[in-house]
């Protein structure tokens, strides 16, 4: 059987506790996580396997449990900071006292926006995620375009294995920022960050 949440939790104005169910209205599981660094060191918890639970994160990067979405961003931040990718490929939300099983489409992060100073070697490229974090683009953060398909999959190494998609648009930004560059005798397309080079694609 799968773990539910509260419905209460999936909407921005949450609804009384029925007298008798603990109190897990989003601002009580906040308040429990005031003391633990943001995002939460799940790398040194190893609780028990609880089974799966129906939450969906879709390509867009919007949350759903049970085909519902989950409409409160804090929420959303409070999930995502608890993520942690398995050695068999599985996303779980993990807390020090149990572990879940979670969906996601794609990747569980999505770059929607782009800053960027300075040009060459002196270049920093810093994407703003869905969940409100911030990621610099580096060798601690490698990009990477893959080619699943016909179309390019850009993706920005968040942490620990975890995954942001860049937007399309935030792509385009890349492909603008790019320079050309001859590599073992293809024309590539390539941007710096921090000092690191990331090819975007070769050209025809």
């Amino acid at each position: 059987m799968m773990t539910r949440l509260p419905t209460d939790l999936l909407t921005d104005v949450p609804a009384d506790v029925p007298a008798g169910i603990p109190p897990r209205e989003p601002e009580h599981l906040l308040r429990a996580l005031d003391a633990v660094p943001q995002p939460a060191p799940v790398h040194l918890w190893n609780p028990p396997w609880c089974g799966e639970i129906d939450i969906l994160i879709a390509r867009d990067g919007r949350w759903y449990h049970e085909g519902r979405p989950v409409l409160r961003h804090t929420l959303v931040q409070l999930f995502s900071s608890l993520l942690r990718l398995e050695p068999d490929g599985r996303h779980v939300l993990v807390t020090p006292v149990e572990k879940l099983g979670i969906r996601v489409e794609d990747c569980p992060f999505v770059a929607q926006l782009l800053e960027s100073e300075g040009q060459g070697l002196e270049q920093v490229l810093r994407f703003s995620l869905n969940t409100g974090e911030v990621v610099i683009a580096g060798h601690d953060h490698p990009l990477m375009v893959e080619s699943l398909t016909d179309e390019p999959h850009p993706v920005l190494m968040v942490r620990d294995g975890l995954r942001a998609l860049i937007a399309r648009s935030v792509f385009y930004q890349l492909v603008e920022l790019s320079e050309e560059q001859d590599i073992e005798g293809r024309s590539v397309l390539v941007v710096w960050s921090l000092g690191s080079r990331f090819e975007l694609g070769s050209l025809a």
